[in-house]
């Protein structure tokens, strides 16, 4: 089964909008880490829902047929690419004090 143009279209769009849930939702679960009582259950407990969800969306993409599935991957993987790009931390900055000798 092949799709138009726009049917392509369409799941490259689906695939950045369930990277950018992916991807926010373990940005959003590190950054909340410092503060729960049981992180690993937290860590765990939020991988299995983001995964699960993404799998679900995944597997509506696949309802359009296989062919699908490459477009609406590339859009997910342009998000991680994104999101390691923006949220990669700056250059170090020496310590005070410290001559680098």
């Amino acid at each position: 089964m092949t799709g138009t143009s726009m049917d392509y279209l369409f799941a490259f769009a689906a695939g950045l909008g369930i990277g950018g849930f992916y991807f926010a939702g373990l940005w959003w679960t590190v950054r909340r880490l410092p503060g729960v009582r049981h992180p690993a259950a937290w860590v765990a407990g939020s991988f299995m829902v983001r995964a699960g969800l993404s799998l679900l969306g995944f597997y509506g993409i696949l309802q359009g047929g296989w062919p699908m599935l490459p477009a609406s991957l590339a859009g997910f993987i342009l998000v991680r690419l994104a999101a390691v790009h923006r949220l990669r931390p700056g250059p170090p900055t020496p310590a005070l004090g410290h001559h680098g000798r």
